[in-house]
């Protein structure tokens, strides 16, 4: 890891996910969380004052030991327990179907294997629980798409492999969920950088992973 991704990313990561626009989304989104709670990209902490009384505890999981080192300091002021976890999400290391909610804000852009992390959302999630997202990704207009692709590998690589070009809906999808509420905008900014994807799902058991649903 280089000496940018390891102290300066992560600085810049927490200052830039502060915006009006994200804050917004947060507010919708994260207070939804009940139960013991899943939050995949936890970051700098950045959701943590918008969870509810609902959440019994919550589980931070971050591969950034920088990033979950920040989040610390915020965790002070809460009151539910939280167990912050230094790992890929590709691989979850909690027991199958042990979460009521699990919490993605703008985390599947920069996952090396979004299907792979999805798939390990799906085993860890109790049948009825939530999958509650917000994230950026591909845009419906051509010309934005052309623009996102263009800027993508430049992008990927100042942000530590953010993606810009992802279709969320249909990841989420195909990696066996069914989608509730999914709302999708631009948010503010440029476009090729702020199209979002929005909503909750829940697991579709009874679905073979990796065949969408009609």
């Amino acid at each position: 890891m280089s000496f940018y991704q390891k102290w300066i990313l992560p600085r810049l990561v927490d200052v830039a996910m502060r915006n009006r626009a994200a804050t917004r989304y947060r507010s919708l989104i994260v207070p939804k969380a009940r139960g013991t709670v899943l939050e995949i990209g936890v970051g700098s902490g950045l959701n943590l004052p918008f969870y509810g009384s609902g959440v019994e505890h919550l589980y931070g999981l971050d591969p950034s030991e920088e990033l979950l080192a920040m989040a610390g300091k915020k965790a002070r002021a809460i009151a539910f327990p939280i167990d912050f976890i230094a790992h890929a999400c590709e691989e979850i290391p909690l027991d199958d179907s042990s979460v009521d909610t699990v919490v993605m804000t703008w985390t599947l852009c920069s996952i090396a294997d979004p299907a792979k992390a999805l798939k390990e959302v799906r085993r860890v999630i109790k049948s009825g629980g939530t999958l509650l997202f917000v994230e950026h990704g591909l845009a419906p207009e051509i010309r934005v798409q052309a623009w996102q692709q263009r800027l993508n590998p430049l992008w990927s690589k100042l942000t530590g492999g953010c993606d810009l070009n992802r279709k969320m809906d249909q990841l989420i999808r195909t990696a066996g969920f069914d989608l509730a509420g999914l709302k999708t905008e631009y948010a503010e900014g440029p476009r090729p950088f702020s199209y979002t994807y929005s909503g909750q799902a829940q697991p579709d058991f009874g679905r073979r992973v990796g065949v969408r649903s009609p």
